[in-house]
């Protein structure tokens, strides 16, 4: 079970050098909110031409951490998006050990109502936003994407009030069930399995507690299964979700090859469109392949985003 949370994250190593790639794109950092005293901030990459006047939301995220040195990673596979004239978001989100999934998961809508707020400034449409991710990044990618959208319309921050829906998804091996993992249930109370995963602290669920204003773990067990519960997609699955794509590989040894078969097959009882690009002996990380099935996600966005 240290496998679940602990490789999260290798897949983004080793980056390549970028130094030689021609810059057909022009970069510029973005502030989508502030947490704490803290800026949450994303790079907006735009083609320098041809843009086809929409928008993909790329997840910088592994382990649930995210950190400014993954962008190159993200920069990289994002080309042949900028190649047939998406702009392009890498959104860096707030992570482990401060935050937990549910504080990445709130991030990642936020950085789409952010996104949806400024599409005429950033010249694209409002509806025609697509998001992607790997690993963890493809956790927060689909969760987005099968969670209720409930804009704040009481909110005083007018991005609050937009919707955080995206129209098509296209992501690499995700985790979509914290309740059942391989072939086995998993049970939130179970420190031993969790204590020597390096993620652990996502899952450090907190909840506030009035009388010495101060945020407290939750322990309580019906708590946590109900917190699982919600921040797995296999659950939130409904007939009005976008397309999926998913990429995964027979030979993962983090996140099993299961997880995205029972969630394809659980899309197709709901009739969403949606695909499963099998890597036969792929593991968990960077494939020799991997522009293949990068192609593949710009085929499905150009297909879903038309």
């Amino acid at each position: 079970m240290r496998a679940l949370f602990s490789g999260l994250f290798i897949c983004l190593f080793p980056f390549p050098d970028l130094a030689q790639t021609s810059q057909t794109f022009s970069e510029k950092e973005l502030i989508y909110g502030r947490k704490d005293g803290m800026a949450l901030t994303m790079i907006m990459l735009s083609p320098k031409r041809s843009l086809n006047g929409k928008a993909i939301i790329s997840m910088v995220s592994g382990g649930w951490y995210s950190q400014y040195d993954w962008v190159q990673y993200n920069t990289r596979n994002s080309e042949i998006f900028l190649q047939r004239g998406y702009t392009v978001f890498l959104v860096m989100h707030s992570g482990r050990p401060m935050f937990t999934i549910v504080d990445a998961i709130d991030d990642a809508k936020r950085a789409v109502r952010f996104v949806r707020y400024h599409a005429s400034e950033y010249k694209i449409d409002p509806g025609h936003i697509g998001i992607t991710g790997t690993s963890s990044g493809a956790h927060l990618s689909i969760t987005v994407a099968t969670d209720d959208d409930k804009p704040d319309v009481a909110s005083q921050d007018p991005v609050d009030r937009v919707s955080s829906r995206v129209q098509a998804v296209a992501c690499f091996y995700p985790p979509s069930d914290f309740l059942h993992w391989g072939n086995m249930d998993v049970d939130p109370m179970n420190k031993v399995i969790l204590d020597q995963a390096d993620a652990y602290s996502a899952f450090e669920f907190k909840e506030w507690e009035p009388i010495h204003k101060h945020f407290v773990l939750i322990t309580d067990k019906q708590k946590l299964l109900w917190i699982s519960r919600q921040i797995s997609p296999f659950y939130q699955i409904s007939p009005d979700d976008p397309p999926i794509l998913i990429a995964h590989g027979t030979a993962d040894l983090v996140v099993p090859f299961s997880q995205s078969q029972r969630f394809i097959e659980k899309l197709k009882e709901e009739k969403i469109p949606c695909n499963l690009l099998v890597k036969e002996g792929g593991g968990h990380g960077e494939w020799k392949d991997e522009y293949v099935y990068e192609k593949s996600f710009a085929d499905w966005f150009d297909k879903y985003l038309k």
